[in-house]
């Protein structure tokens, strides 16, 4: 597997980019364990990750994120010694303890070596991770479908559509108190394709954090849009998001009226 590994790595290639491909990696291995294990019957994959995974979002990303959408026979710690075992079975050292903190349960996965190996680190020491997150009490709402993906390793993946997906991303930007580049480049990327927000996870989503309801509707989601937009700090933004990204001049997208002008011609 290390082998396998080792060619997604061209020689000359940015130490910087060699370290999002690897991590990649490890998550594509994740989601083939978890494809073969059969999670995928109570797990959806969210986030960032599940926008670069299956619909080719031109950034990399750290954390695999999931909703819990079947309670029934889930096992957080026994789901992780899972992924623990499996990894060791390709090769990997690997060591993570799980965290059950309220409706969100996390994991981060160390690799020791790895990156000495891939010669990426002169120290032994130096461990590549990897954040796993489940939500266990998502707000009701999101729409569950299924894709096959094929790259560098071929499964099933189970995963919100996009209009839910947007949803999420919404909430992530506008309702949490940090604020990730990340985030925002994917809204972005939303905005870009005219996609339209589950307007109802949306809501439900807003209400489960906020205590109240946000009444957010068709009709006035681009003003709504329009003005959390305008307390964004792209400059912020773009110091977190730029090792993310595949293409650096994209950096020329965070910029208000930019945003703006995309906004509106998304949703006129």
């Amino acid at each position: 597997m290390i082998e396998l590994l080792k060619q997604q790595l061209r020689p000359g290639m940015p130490e910087e980019e060699q370290l999002n491909l690897a991590r990649e990696f490890l998550q594509l291995l994740c989601l083939k364990i978890i494809h073969d294990k059969g999670y995928f019957h109570r797990l959806a994959f969210t986030g960032g990750t599940a926008l670069r995974v299956v619909f080719d979002l031109k950034r990399f990303s750290e954390d695999v994120d999931f909703s819990l959408i079947e309670k029934k026979g889930y096992d957080f710690p026994e789901f992780i010694s899972s992924l623990i075992r499996e990894y060791a079975l390709n090769g990997l050292r690997v060591e993570a303890k799980p965290k059950e903190r309220f409706n969100v349960h996390s994991a981060m996965f160390k690799f020791s070596g790895l990156l000495k190996e891939l010669r990426l680190s002169p120290l032994e020491s130096q461990n590549l991770s990897l954040k796993i997150e489940i939500d266990t009490h998502p707000p009701k709402g999101g729409v569950v479908v299924s894709t096959y993906v094929n790259k560098a390793y071929a499964f099933n993946v189970t995963h919100f559509d996009l209009p839910s997906m947007f949803a999420t991303k919404l909430h992530a930007c506008f309702y949490r108190k940090y604020t990730k580049g990340r985030d925002y480049y994917d809204l972005i990327w939303y905005v870009g394709r005219k996609i339209k927000p589950n307007l109802l996870l949306l809501n439900n989503a807003i209400e489960q954090t906020q205590g109240k309801p946000s009444g957010i509707t068709e009709a006035n989601f681009k003003k709504h849009l329009l003005e959390n937009v305008e307390k964004i700090d792209f400059d912020l933004i773009k110091k977190d998001v730029e090792r993310f990204l595949e293409d650096k001049t994209e950096l020329r997208l965070f910029e208000l009226k930019a945003v703006q002008g995309a906004i509106a011609a998304a949703y006129p």
